[in-house]
C-alpha cells in the first residue's frame, strides 16, 4: 500500500541523513542521487521527515515509527492517510486541538512538551509553553517589498490562488513553500521587487534609527538582509559590509544590485582577530553586528537542530559574541550606536552579552527586546541598541 511504501521511503532517508547538515541541503542532493522517487514520494518523504524532527528530544525511548506517528497527529489538522493507515485512532482525533492534542498524548503516550526544547534559560520575556507549541507549526514564508512596488507585487500575487497576508505597507506572509519563482518570473520580473527576509528579521529595524549621510558598518553581513533593511530607511548612507567568509559576501553582490544598493564596500574580516591592518582609518557612526549564534530561534524552520543540538554549545557561541563585539567597538565613534542582534533565543547569547558590553566597556542600553517571531509564524530573535560613553 501507498503508506507502507512512504514508511519504508522515510526510514531509507532518515537512515542516510548524517544530521551533521540542514535537511535543506541534504534532501535535494538525496533525491537527485535517488531519481527514481517521483514527486510526490519527495514531498511525502520531506514532509515526515520535518515533522518527524519537529518532536525535537521528546520520547526518547519511543521507537521511530511511533515518534513519527505522534509527529504526524501534532503537526497535522485535517484528515490524514498515512496515519489512518497505521495509526486510525489518532486520526480520530486529528480535529483536536493543539492543547487537546498535547493532553492526550501526555496521559497516553507520557509526552511532555518541555522535552521538545529542553535547553534554558530562555531569554526574558518569551513564553516558554507558547514557545515550544509553536514547533508544531509550520513558519510562514515572509517577503519584504521594495519601496513604490507594493502595486505590481500584490497584483501578481492576485492572479494566483495563494493566500497570503498584508503586515504593514512592505511585508507579506505567504504559506512555507510558496514558489514564488513560478509567480515572478526571471523573464517578466529580470530584477525582483522583493526581498526573501523573516518579520522578526524586518523588525529589527525599529532599532537602527540611521541619520543622512552617516557612515555604517554592517559587520556580519552574510547576505546583507540588514544592510538592505538600513538602505531602504536611509539611502544616503555611506556603507562597509564584512563577513568573515568571501562566499557569502559573493552573493551579496546580486541582492545589493537588486535593491538599488551600489554604493558600499566590501571587505573579507575574521573579526575574532585584531583586523586594525584593515580598519585602522575607519571611525562609524552606527555598527550592526547580527552576531554569530547558536540560530535557536530559527529552529521551527529547521527543527533537526533541535535533536542535533547540546546545551555546552552555548557558552561556545556567548563566547565568541563577546570577542567579535569587544573587536568592534574600538571603531564605533563615541556616542553612537552599536545594534546587536542574535536569532537565539537563549539568554546567555543575550541579555548576558548585552550586559558584558555595559559592565566591560560602558556601553549605555538604550533599548533591547526580543522579537517574539513564535507568536507570528516567524523566527524569534533578539535585538539591542547600545550607545558608546563619550569618555
Amino acid at each position: 500500500m501507498r503508506s507502507e511504501q512512504q514508511l519504508r521511503t522515510f526510514l531509507r532517508v532518515l537512515e542516510s541523513y548524517p544530521e551533521d547538515r540542514p535537511l535543506a541541503k541534504f534532501l535535494p542532493e538525496f533525491f537527485r542521487k535517488n531519481k527514481q522517487m517521483g514527486s510526490n514520494d519527495r514531498r511525502s518523504a520531506s514532509r515526515l521527515l520535518y515533522n518527524y524532527y519537529r518532536l525535537g528530544k521528546t520520547l526518547p525511548g519511543r521507537k521511530i515509527e511511533e515518534r513519527l506517528f505522534i509527529a504526524e497527529f501534532l503537526c497535522t489538522a485535517v484528515d490524514n492517510p498515512f496515519l489512518q493507515h497505521f495509526r486510525p485512532e489518532l486520526n480520530e482525533k486529528i480535529y483536536l486541538t493543539l492543547d487537546d492534542k498535547i493532553s492526550y498524548l501526555k496521559e497516553e503516550y507520557n509526552f511532555n512538551l518541555e522535552d521538545v526544547f529542553p535547553f534554558g534559560p530562555l531569554s526574558i520575556g518569551i513564553d516558554p509553553e507558547v514557545f515550544l507549541k509553536s514547533f508544531f507549526v509550520q513558519p510562514d514564508l515572509y517577503i519584504r517589498i521594495h519601496p513604490h512596488k507594493e502595486d505590481v507585487v500584490l497584483f501578481a500575487l492576485s492572479q494566483t490562488a495563494i493566500p497570503f497576508k498584508q503586515i504593514g505597507q512592505y511585508t507579506l506572509a505567504l504559506p512555507n513553500g510558496t514558489n514564488l519563482n513560478a509567480i515572478f518570473s526571471d523573464t517578466e520580473f529580470p530584477t525582483k521587487p522583493f526581498e526573501i527576509q523573516d518579520l522578526s528579521s524586518q523588525q529589527t529595524l525599529g532599532s537602527f534609527k540611521p541619520n543622512r549621510y552617516e557612515y555604517w558598518w554592517d559587520a556580519c553581513a552574510a547576505s546583507g538582509g540588514k544592510s538592505l533593511l538600513l538602505f531602504s530607511e536611509q539611502p544616503d548612507l555611506k556603507l562597509v559590509v564584512s563577513d568573515i567568509r568571501e562566499s557569502v559576501l559573493d552573493n551579496l553582490d546580486e541582492r545589493f544590485i537588486n535593491a538599488g544598493l551600489r554604493t558600499y564596500q566590501k571587505k573579507v574580516i575574521d573579526l575574532t582577530q585584531n583586523v586594525d591592518q584593515v580598519l585602522h582609518d575607519y571611525h562609524f557612526d552606527g555598527i550592526i553586528l547580527d552576531a554569530p549564534c547558536s540560530g535557536s530561534g530559527t529552529w521551527g524552520r529547521t527543527p533537526e537542530m533541535t535533536s542535533q543540538f547540546h546545551e555546552h554549545k552555548i557558552q561556545g557561541f556567548q563566547n565568541l559574541q563577546k570577542t567579535i563585539a569587544s573587536n568592534v567597538l574600538k571603531y564605533l565613534k563615541p556616542g553612537k550606536p552599536l545594534i546587536y542582534i542574535t536569532c537565539s533565543v537563549f539568554k546567555q547569547e543575550n541579555e548576558d552579552v548585552v550586559n558584558y558590553l555595559i559592565s566591560d566597556h560602558g556601553l549605555k542600553l538604550e533599548m533591547q527586546e526580543v522579537l517574539k517571531g513564535y507568536e507570528n509564524k516567524a523566527d524569534t530573535m533578539f535585538a539591542a541598541r547600545l550607545i558608546k560613553s563619550d569618555l
